[in-house]
């Protein structure tokens, strides 16, 4: 016979096989009451002395919480049960014991620290809140990659082993690379700009990414997904931000459509922002953050994270959970620059969601000489760049392009508290395993 999962165990079933762990037990002498949990649900099996062999009674008496069974029988109405139906068993097959006590609660009716459940990630990913967590993932990379696949871009796959970094070498893990040095990947920009001056013209990436900044934060981690974007013979870094808004706002609204049961578990009312995305220069930015919340980030350059938050909030009460801040001064080398008088502002974006910068990008600059003067003035090392200023020699469109961190939108979607909780096993400086 075919397992089925909780959820497509009807009412009238003539007889089903389920398998799953014994999430609740109530025992009540004649009467034993099981919750089986599958990874689509719950469904209850009741256990009756005078209805079951004695050999099946004794074993259900001594089961305990979490161990893994499976249990054929017959599926029957109940207005007790969960989800109206219960299944009376004709064979109970205890396939692993569980140890007790458990590390940790998995019903979710005792709180555990965040620390306590990554060390024993292996059971706090049993609840069905966390698998609601990931399902949910799934689901908004599925919508955008349909989104992409829509618009006629090229899904690519770049090294995460490269001899220099996209951001400087501060924040790279060195690796040791046979008889050379290398390092992990902090993004896939330089590749994705290579493949503008092939003609690929529009290319996305599904990936991780390695960051190795020491941080005691809610939304930094040492390994990060990515969703990486670039396209090609664009007029101006608005046509980036066109593509970031839309394929959003699909992602949103297909999630609001297709992961019901996802926000219902996660207790989440998902809301879609239909107007445009507001766009503010940095300077705008800074100008709010000083006359409504008195708040002055320390780096002139850039937003702190307070910023963010406050700056979400203000545009969250205007209606506006997402919104764009364009034209980041005395930024990287590949960014193309406006520059007005001693004013030199780049055409790089954020994209804040929900109080947190979840989006970077902006137009590249296409220009070598350009590239190579950035260069000089910041110290970048040419030497680690040769292969990707190559692709410059011989025409290259104009381009841009953005990465999106999918555990942060995931983690402003789901309303959780730590980036950690939506990643399966999370990095940071002080955690290597499990």
């Amino acid at each position: 016979m075919e397992r089925k999962y909780s959820v497509d165990v009807g009412p009238s079933d003539q007889e089903v096989k389920v398998a799953g762990w014994a999430h609740e037990i109530r025992d009540i002498g004649k009467l034993v009451f099981v919750v089986l949990r599958d990874r689509e649900g719950e469904v209850q099996v009741t256990f009756k002395q005078d209805e079951v062999d004695a050999d099946m009674f004794e074993r259900v008496k001594n089961l305990g919480r979490e161990s893994v069974i499976e249990v054929t029988g017959t599926a029957v109405p109940s207005d007790q049960a969960p989800g109206g139906r219960e299944i009376k068993p004709n064979t109970l097959n205890v396939l692993n014991e569980a140890e007790s006590p458990l590390p940790l609660e998995v019903s979710g009716e005792i709180d555990s620290d965040l620390a306590t459940r990554l060390d024993n990630r292996f059971i706090d990913l049993r609840k069905p809140h966390n698998h609601a967590i990931f399902s949910l993932k799934t689901k908004a990379l599925d919508a955008m990659r349909e989104w992409f696949n829509k618009e006629g871009y090229i899904e690519i796959d770049t090294p995460l082993i490269s001899k220099g970094g996209a951001e400087g070498g501060a924040d790279l893990f060195p690796v040791i690379y046979y008889q050379d040095e290398a390092f992990l990947s902090q993004s896939p920009q330089l590749y994705k700009q290579m493949l503008m001056s092939a003609g690929f013209d529009k290319v996305f990436e599904v990936g991780t990414a390695f960051r190795a900044e020491d941080f005691a934060t809610s939304r930094h981690v040492s390994e990060i997904d990515m969703f990486d974007v670039e396209l090609a013979f664009i007029d101006d870094h608005h046509d980036v931000m066109d593509v970031q808004e839309e394929s959003l706002r699909y992602t949103l609204r297909h999630l609001k459509e297709n992961a019901k049961d996802e926000l219902d578990e996660l207790g989440v009312e998902l809301d879609v922002p239909e107007e445009d995305f507001p766009r503010i220069t940095f300077e705008k930015a800074r100008e709010i953050l000083k006359e409504e919340f008195d708040h002055v980030p320390e780096d002139d350059d850039d937003l702190d994270t307070e910023g963010e938050k406050l700056l979400g909030e203000y545009f969250e009460e205007k209606g506006h959970p997402a919104f764009f801040v364009v034209g980041f001064p005395n930024e990287k080398f590949y960014y193309m620059q406006d520059v007005e008088g001693d004013e030199v502002a780049s055409r790089k974006f954020d994209l804040i969601y929900k109080g947190q910068e979840l989006t970077s990008g902006g137009q590249r600059e296409h220009d070598m000489d350009t590239i190579l003067d950035y260069m000089d003035r910041q110290g970048a090392d040419e030497s680690n760049f040769e292969f990707y200023l190559e692709a410059f020699k011989f025409g290259m469109p104009p381009h841009g392009g953005y990465g999106l961190g999918i555990d942060r939108l995931v983690q402003k979607i789901a309303d959780l508290d730590n980036i950690k909780e939506a990643i399966l096993f999370p990095r940071d400086p002080n955690r290597l395993e499990p």
